[in-house]
């Protein structure tokens, strides 16, 4: 039965469970079959809701910008508090799209953490910019504010102002935000990359909230996937909406 269930990729723990206790090598045969994630599993217990939502769009032939969208931005916006949500292709487009809207171009450069996953940095570079990378705090992973605000400060003092940084909330927990609040009022934009964090938050505000704008990811594996990829950037600056 165990290498039944280590060759089916629908074996779930309950039937590991009922194989009797785990053994040292049993936990390490479970470790090897262990998905990080099965998409399978939750899918299905929201089937018979996702097939009713994709008939219904299905039916209505709107596909485009249609009202499931609308609604979509405006329970988004709800959840993270801010005044504005505008759904876009991608958690990539939603960074690409905030940077593209505060500005950013060649020859600026553009704080961030380097452990974090490849587009954070490559929507930077594709606007012609430079990521600077700041160390992470070994606590948490998250990039070390207190050290980035300090970079984009000295870079200041040598004439080398910093036009955005771009912390990330890996994990589903919140980047220590109040160092880089402290640099809005000087013209550097704040881009939160929040793709795994929705719904997360720090000190009672919601991620994405924080920043010029936050940004979101519904890739599959993420805390809201979607069948397919799609992303959404929210902000409560109305000028920025607009642009965006």
């Amino acid at each position: 039965r165990w290498r039944q269930c280590l060759q089916r990729p629908t074996a779930n723990l309950q039937e590991y469970r009922e194989l009797g206790a785990f053994s040292p090598a049993r936990q390490i045969l479970l470790l090897l079959r262990s998905q990080l994630i099965n998409l399978q599993i939750q899918y299905q217990a929201i089937q018979k809701d996702v097939a009713r939502a994709i008939e219904e769009v299905c039916q209505s032939q709107r596909f485009i910008l249609g009202p499931n969208g609308q609604q979509l931005e405006t329970e988004i916006a709800a959840l993270v508090r801010v005044r504005h949500a505008v759904g876009v292709s991608s958690g990539t487009d939603a960074l690409l799209a905030s940077l593209m809207a505060a500005g950013v171009g060649p020859g600026d450069e553009v704080v961030t953490t380097p452990f974090t996953f490849f587009a954070t940095a490559e929507s930077i570079s594709r606007l012609g910019a430079t990521p600077i990378f700041v160390d992470i705090d070994p606590a948490t992973y998250n990039l070390d504010t207190a050290r980035a605000a300090e970079e984009i400060r000295t870079r200041r003092k040598a004439g080398r102002p910093v036009k955005a940084v771009m912390p990330v909330h890996l994990f589903g927990q919140c980047a220590q935000m109040e160092p880089l609040l402290e640099l809005a009022n000087d013209g550097v934009a704040i881009i939160e990359d929040a793709a795994q964090a929705l719904g997360a938050g720090a000190k009672d505000r919601p991620a994405g909230s924080m920043g010029l704008t936050g940004c979101f990811s519904f890739f599959p594996t993420k805390n809201l996937g979607a069948f397919g990829d799609g992303g959404m950037i929210v902000t409560s600056d109305d000028r920025m909406a607009e642009h965006l």
